[in-house]
């Protein structure tokens, strides 16, 4: 699978990804304690909606497009739910964008405009040319650092961050097929060792279930306490041809990121459909958070002495 950035930018599986990834630094900002984000796949930051990739195959037409236009989705005129309406909003305001929808944002651009001045972003690009873009997109904001490596290699050195909370965004191409999640399961594994309360969300696409499952049965038996599932397809998971959905597992997920998420993909799954209802999952696959404590039961008053 050729998953070059530019080529898909803003279709449908990116518009869940960083609607996902907002929801997640939106969690992090609750605590005014600094974090760092570190993307392993970081691409060039951001890419034009008419250039020579993504005009070649159009896709975010299918994509953040049917946000601008619900119709597109059958949608009518239902207002987007807040998550949503901030993530649009927040592509709409980048500069290139103010007479309409021409340049959209990668990972790491979403994330320096979600993240405030404290915090800081560890951004690892193995391609030469989308590492010098990246460099030149950010050479101006002292947050944001790049770096021209294998991310997988690179988590080894930024673990754990000095900030010491934060989140490891996963989002590789999969050029290496299946075998892919096996070096992510090795890379989630050594990371979880070096820093075990870090936030872990890796990107995955759906092309047939059975390439999915060993992975999903993986990150079940992980050792992480809080494992949570957000998928959405537009497309039967029985075609190796098409990208027929993706989905984002998020290990060691924020307390009620899933109520955050909860209407966004119930929504998303109405205004992305295609050809067919779209499907949208979201459970945890691990959950093993300590329910509240029990209010100690009330004795009954001791007998008055007489």
């Amino acid at each position: 699978m050729n998953y070059r950035h530019a080529y898909h930018a803003g279709n449908f599986a990116d518009v869940l990804k960083h609607v996902v990834l907002l929801a997640l630094v939106e969690a992090l900002k609750q605590k005014p304690a600094p974090f760092c984000v570190i993307d392993t796949h970081a691409g060039s930051g951001c890419y034009a909606l008419d250039g020579a990739e993504a005009g070649k195959t159009g896709e975010y037409r299918d994509g953040i497009a049917r946000l601008l236009f619900p119709d597109l989705g059958n949608a009518g005129h239902e207002p987007l739910p807040p998550l949503l309406r901030r993530w649009l909003d927040g592509i709409l305001a980048l500069p290139g964008n103010e007479h309409g929808l021409k340049l959209y944002p990668g990972s790491p651009l979403q994330a320096a405009q979600a993240m405030r001045d404290i915090d800081s972003a560890q951004l690892c690009e193995l391609h030469p040319e989308e590492a010098a873009r990246l460099r030149e997109l950010f050479r101006r904001d002292a947050r944001l650092h790049v770096h021209g490596r294998d991310g997988y290699e690179a988590l080894k050195a930024l673990l754990p961050p000095k900030e010491k909370r934060g989140l490891v965004l996963i989002d590789p191409p999969y050029e290496a097929q299946e075998a892919e999640y096996r070096l992510i399961e090795q890379a989630l594994k050594e990371a979880l060792q070096r820093w075990p309360g870090g936030i872990y969300a890796v990107w995955y696409p759906v092309k047939r279930r059975s390439q999915v499952q060993p992975f999903l049965r993986w990150l079940a038996h992980c050792g992480a306490k809080r494992v949570l599932r957000a998928e959405l397809l537009v497309h039967g998971d029985d075609s190796p041809l098409r990208l027929n959905g993706s989905g984002m597992a998020i290990v060691n997920a924020p307390w009620q990121l899933d109520e955050a998420l909860r209407e966004p993909l119930r929504a998303l799954a109405r205004l992305l459909a295609q050809e067919r209802p779209a499907e949208w999952t979201l459970n945890w696959l691990v959950d093993e958070a300590p329910a509240a404590p029990a209010r100690p039961a009330r004795l009954p008053p001791a007998p008055r002495r007489r």
